[in-house]
């Protein structure tokens, strides 16, 4: 069995998610991989279905009933993971921003460097993105770097949404208590393991914005982000943010 698992959130990921599962079980080290599928209507869940009987024991499928979000999904993940005592728990994109490669360097970077949370940034050597528009490129610097201001994190990039998880912080933080659903749930896991005072660190990737499929960022996602810090620095300051 490996230790280690990629949970990948799915909705409409047709047009990606057969090349990425074939990328990913082609690595050199063995990983197993959890989608979840929010019922996708392309057919999503019946394509991992279909591959299931070829991977069989390695990959693994969770339907869910409707578009829930992605805070929601990778909750899922997670409590589905620790109760199968994996000791290395990612979080990786369906549309291949991610690449494949370097799951490998973050599984290094927690098993043999001592990270308790790696993050793939985008950030941490300049900025590493492709296909970006300078606009959407710009929003997300400073996003992450209005996140730093107000939390107090030594991190660049912390919307990032490629990270290795040790079981050992996922078992510490209350993932009952994660409030947000959107690419705030991303600032908010890591805000919980710096307050519990985690090694976390920063591993440069270069970011490629997706070639096939939607993307699911909306206004709402990020207006969840802009305004949910501040209240997570405050009831934090307040002690009143369990973790």
């Amino acid at each position: 069995m490996s230790n280690g698992i990629i949970i990948i959130p799915t909705y409409n990921e047709i047009e990606n998610i057969e090349r990425l599962i074939r990328n990913i079980f082609s690595l050199q080290r063995k990983f197993h991989i959890l989608v979840v599928d929010d019922n996708s209507p392309d057919g999503t869940g019946l394509k991992v279905k279909s591959l299931q009987t070829e991977f069989f024991g390695s990959l693994f499928l969770e339907e869910r009933k409707g578009k829930l979000g992605l805070g929601t999904a990778y909750i899922h993940g997670f409590k589905w993971a620790l109760n199968r005592k994996y000791e290395y728990i990612f979080e990786m994109d369906a549309d291949f921003s991610h690449n494949p490669n370097d799951l490998i360097r973050l599984y290094n970077a927690c098993k043999k460097n001592g990270a308790d949370l790696a993050i793939g940034s985008r950030y941490v050597t300049g900025v590493n993105v492709i296909n970006w528009p300078m606009s959407r490129v710009l929003l997300s610097w400073l996003a992450s770097k209005y996140v730093r201001v107000v939390t107090g994190m030594n991190i660049r990039d912390t919307t990032a949404g490629f990270v290795c998880y040790k079981r050992k912080v996922l078992e510490k933080i209350n993932l009952d208590k994660i409030r947000f659903v959107g690419y705030a749930f991303q600032i908010e896991m890591k805000f919980k393991a710096h307050l519990l005072n985690f090694d976390i660190k920063e591993i440069p990737v270069i970011f490629t914005d997706r070639t096939k499929g939607t993307s699911k960022m909306s206004g709402g996602i990020i207006s969840e982000a802009v305004f949910g810090v501040i209240n997570m620095k405050l009831k934090s300051l307040f002690n009143k943010m369990s973790t």
